[in-house]
């Protein structure tokens, strides 16, 4: 061989993607069989596509804001009661498990999981339903939904065009969302995630908020341990830890080279037991939601100013083209604006703008 033609070495990406084909299972998705992106860029020499993907969403200032985005408990008194960012955090780490577990794709459960919450609106569900409302009252068609706020964000708003992530991480995104219907139901209002990595994400998060959401109210004082129903405790367990073990365990022993995700009946009877208990006592009508009115009101107020004054809507929510003259266009404006505000700022500009500010006389 001349020194003119020296032999190619595979980079640290190709060995990785090399890897993955070797120790995956049938049912993962390659990093080197991604659909891509919508633009295509020049592979990176070290990190695979999913990897890359999970960095951009990391260093994202959208993924920063979670860190001040309600998850339950409105703007809580004590330093242990998990945000959206903790929420997401607990989801990729139940997600990872799973996935490793299954020999699925790690770095793609990972990304998903790190992106899924990324369009979620201040003060949790009370401030989606909220932000949906007012919205379709300027544009009828329209409707706000945080999944699809996510992808919005990642697609659109985060950089002023977007991150331009895979096809299969903006996928799972998208399709992680179940609300409050049963696991595995027959039913299903929702189209399936087009991954194995996707699917495990969708029942990660579950999983992740029923037990930290469970943890929450027991430190608030809304629950005890021992109010949970026996029928749930028998199957999964007493504790926070002994639950998620349960959890985790069984979708992976019952997923094991099967092409879905699922669990046994006796657990997903339990776990959707224990979902419909945490309705009742914590996500409706509890005292943890006593500042839901007014977190919607809040909204709804913001909302409608920025209606009426489009000129102190920031310049980079505004479609590149559009005109903030058409009611509609507006409107998406606005609801991007406020979606993407931290509980804390959101409560800071409401007081700027409608609370009266003392007048000190100058003497």
């Amino acid at each position: 061989m001349t020194s003119g033609n020296r032999e190619r070495h595979p980079s640290i990406r190709e060995r990785r993607e090399d890897l993955e084909a070797q120790i995956l299972s049938s049912f993962a998705m390659l990093s080197r069989n991604s659909r891509g992106r919508a633009r295509k860029e020049r592979p990176c020499p070290v990190r695979t596509e999913f990897q890359r993907d999970k960095d951009r969403i990391i260093y994202s200032k959208a993924f920063r804001r979670l860190k001040h985005k309600t998850q339950v408990f409105i703007s809580p008194e004590g330093d242990h009661y998990r945000t959206r960012l903790t929420h997401t955090l607990e989801v990729s780490q139940i997600a990872r498990t799973i996935a490793r577990g299954l020999l699925l794709n790690e770095d793609l459960a990972e990304a998903i999981s790190l992106g899924h919450d990324l369009g979620h609106s201040p003060f949790g569900h009370a401030g989606e339903s909220a932000l949906d409302a007012v919205y379709h009252e300027y544009a009828p068609g329209a409707h706000f939904k945080h999944n699809e706020q996510s992808l919005r964000v990642v697609d659109l708003l985060e950089k002023k065009g977007g991150l331009n992530l895979t096809w299969e991480v903006r996928d799972g995104i998208l399709l992680h969302a179940k609300g409050s219907s049963d696991l595995f139901c027959e039913a299903r209002d929702r189209a399936e995630p087009a991954t194995m990595e996707g699917e495990v994400v969708r029942l990660a998060d579950r999983l992740a908020y029923i037990n930290h959401d469970i943890d929450d109210a027991i430190r608030a004082g809304l629950l005890k341990e021992k109010d949970l129903p026996r029928e749930c405790t028998d199957v999964l367990g007493n504790s926070h830890s002994k639950r998620i073990h349960t959890m985790v365990m069984d979708a992976i022993e019952t997923s094991w080279n099967r092409p879905a995700i699922s669990l046994r009946k006796p657990v997903r009877e339990a776990i959707d037991l224990l979902k419909n208990f945490m309705f009742q006592r914590v996500y409706v009508g509890s005292p943890a939601k006593d500042e839901d009115d007014r977190a919607r009101e809040l909204i709804r107020r913001l909302f409608r100013f920025f209606m009426e004054n489009p000129g102190r809507i920031p310049q980079h929510f505004t479609e590149a083209g559009s005109s903030l003259q058409k009611e509609e266009v507006r409107a998406r404006a606005v609801c991007d604006y406020i979606a993407g505000m931290t509980d804390r700022y959101a409560i800071s500009l409401f007081k700027e703008l409608f609370v009266p500010k003392g007048w000190v006389l100058n003497e």
